[in-house]
This record gives structure tokens, sequence and C-alpha cells, in this order.
């Protein structure tokens, strides 16, 4: 073995020991969670469990909060110890399955389809070591096609590399820590879309107004219809082999995202676009840079001179849901021109949107900017996840 081979890319400078490699059944033992149906969860359960595919949908690494209730009787289940490891044994795909979580709680009843991992060594170490680049190791072990499946025979001889206690709990602590900034994170940004929601509500249903300069409301509100207002232009298709990965344009065509990039366009920036035709038609969207605008979407140009852009975007995406209810057909669902256009707007005056568009953009800019900071933290996370263990 050569020099250093054991040692992680990044490390807290006070370890300098190499890593011992293992095989996982020399620091653990394995047992099976037992089955909890669906059917079995209830609101009011007075015992927290957690099943299988939970795992790859609600939880991380570290388990602290359980969402699952049951009104099972303990004693015909299997329950959690603080620090036990789950894996689920069954799943869709290769990456699902291979998905650790240290549960830090007593008691927990833990369901049919979980890989249970006892270890002497910290189980939040394990559990973050399990879904670094080892995560990978452990999706090869599985078999299976429709359903995939690992056992912990498995598991047992996943080869690991794992230094002593007092450097796993340092990197457990650290780790921990930028999870609970994520957490922090997530939780502004839900409160932050609470309150816009709640601020859209009482303004457009004008529980809410501003008063001009003078201290004065502003006058009445009118209902128009889009038509009115702007001009609805559906694109143009693209021809699929004509876009790529990255490239000076997105291509706006009926999704959420960019169906690709492109080295021309065909529709200005700061414009509203209405998704045509899709799973997702009738989603608003606002593209801030030059686009090309596809033939499953509606864009808005031509906007009338009392027309405020923002207000309008505003407006539409609050009724995002009504919209969306306009669709037709089933198989490929699509809203109809003659649908849009006639779509109703409450408008104020010009001012008056002006004033709605600005304090509604800046709650936007609040939450992008946490947006922001939260997917680098997310991203710096990965790193560590590949940079802190071998």
């Amino acid at each position: 073995m050569s020099k250093n081979i054991n040692i992680p890319k990044l490390r807290f400078k006070e370890f300098t020991k190499e890593w011992e490699e293992k095989k996982l059944s020399d620091i653990a033992i394995f047992s099976k969670g037992k089955g909890i149906s669906k059917s079995d969860i209830v609101e009011n359960g007075n015992l927290e469990c957690i099943r299988y595919g939970e795992l790859y949908t609600r939880y991380k690494e570290i388990i602290k909060t359980i969402y699952s209730k049951t009104n099972l009787d303990k004693k015909d289940l299997i329950l959690s110890e603080y620090g036990d490891v789950i894996i689920p044994s069954s799943g869709e795909t290769q990456i699902d399955i291979a998905t650790a979580s240290c549960v830090l709680k007593d008691n927990v009843a833990l369901g049919g389809d979980l890989n249970i991992i006892k270890t002497k060594e910290d189980g939040i170490f394990l559990s973050y070591y399990l879904n670094s680049k080892k995560k990978l190791d452990i999706a090869k072990l599985s078999q299976g096609i429709s359903v995939v499946h690992l056992y912990s025979s498995q598991l047992r001889l996943l080869i690991i590399n794992i230094p002593q206690k007092e450097e796993q709990e340092r990197i457990a602590l650290f780790l921990s820590s930028v999870d609970t900034k994520i957490e922090q994170l997530i939780k502004k940004d839900e409160l932050l879309q609470q309150y816009k929601k709640s601020i859209m509500q009482k303004t457009f249903s004008q529980k809410i107004r501003f008063k001009d300069n003078d201290g004065n409301e502003f006058k009445k509100w009118e209902e128009r219809k889009l038509k009115n207002l702007c001009d609805v232009i559906k694109g143009e298709q693209l021809n699929r082999d004509n876009l790529t990965e990255i490239g000076d344009y997105p291509a706006i065509n009926g999704g959420i995202n960019p169906s690709g990039f492109t080295d021309k366009y065909n529709t200005l920036s700061d414009t509203i676009t209405i998704s045509e035709g899709g799973n997702s038609c009738g989603y608003i969207n606002f593209i801030k840079t030059n686009f090309w605008s596809g033939g499953h979407n509606y864009s808005l140009q031509n906007l009338k001179e009392n027309i405020e852009n923002i207000y309008l975007f505003q407006y539409l995406k609050y009724n995002e849901n009504l919209i969306m209810n306009l669709r037709v057909g089933s198989g490929l669902p699509n809203i109809q021109k003659s649908d849009i256009v006639n779509f109703r707007i409450l408008l104020p005056c010009v001012e008056e949107q002006y004033e709605i568009a600005n304090f509604l953009s800046s709650i936007d800019d609040k939450i992008e900017e946490n947006q922001k900071i939260l997917e680098k933290i997310k991203e710096l996370k990965k790193s560590l996840l590949q940079q802190m263990f071998i």
C-alpha cells in the first residue's frame, strides 16, 4: 500500500493517522425491519414509524423529526435505537436504494424493506460516509431490474475506510452544522413563499390598497380581457436536433424549465410566457433574457401603454391554477388560444400597478437571494461529501 493512500483530500489538520480499511461487517451488525403498510399510517398514531420509501423522499442523512405514525402494537414491530443507520432493501432504482439515514431517536418502528445497521462507530458519521461517493459502491451491490433489492448479506461485504472515533465525531458534527444551515434556509424560503402568497391574496382581492403620494386611494379597478391588454403569440417549433445543453438563448417550449438552448432567438427579454401544452400547460413564467419561444408556448407581447409588465406577470402567476384549469385533452393536454385570450384580468390604474409590482418584486428579490445562498450551501455539501471521505 502506497503512503497516504487512506487519507481524504480534505481533512481537519489535527488528524494525521491513516483511515483503516475494513468490511462493513467488521463494525456493524445487521437486522431487518418489520412490515408497516401504507394503510397502517394514521395522522394521530401513538407510535412514530419509518417506511422504506420515505428514506429517499422525505429524509436525508440525519433523521431527527419523524413524519409518520401508526397505532400498531410496538410489541409486534422492530424498534430503533439511537444511532441506528437504515438503508432500503428494495426500491425502484439503484440510486434510490443506496440511501442511508441515521435515526437519532429510540423506539421508532422501522418498517419492512429496511436494512438496519447497528454500528460500534459513530452512526451519524457512517450515514454521511455511505451517502458520499461510497453511494455508488452500494448501488452496484443491488440486484434486480423492475424492482431493485439490496440484502444485508451484500452490505456485509462492503469495503469501507474509517478514521478513529474522534475524527468521525468531528466530521459528523461539521456536516450536521452544514445540514442545519440548509434546513434554516429551506424554512426561510417556505416562510417567504407563504408571506408572498398571503400578500398577493390580500392585494388582488383588494383587501389592501396602495395610495398615491397625497395619501388618496387610487381609482377603482377595471376588469379587462387579456386580449385587450397585449398580443398572445404562439411560438415556432424548433427542431430538437437544433437544441443543445448549453447555448446563448433558452428554448421555452411547454415545460417549467427550458427544453434546451440555441444560438438564435425569436422573442425579446422581459417577456411573460404561458405554457401551451404538456403536463405543465398553464405554467406562468417571466423570461429575463432573449429566448426562443417554441410551438408549445405563448408569449405576451406588444403590451398596451397603460399595462405594467411585472404587474401583469404577478397577477397571472397568482391565478396560475385558474389558467391551468383551462387545459383540454388528456394524453397531451393543452390550452387553446381562444381560452387564454379571454382570461379576465383585474386592472388598477398604471400608477397602482407600479406600486404593486415593485412591492411584490421586492419579496421576489428576497426569495431569489435566499434560494441562491441555499443552492451554494447544497453545492458545498456535495463537494464536502466527495472530499472528506475515502
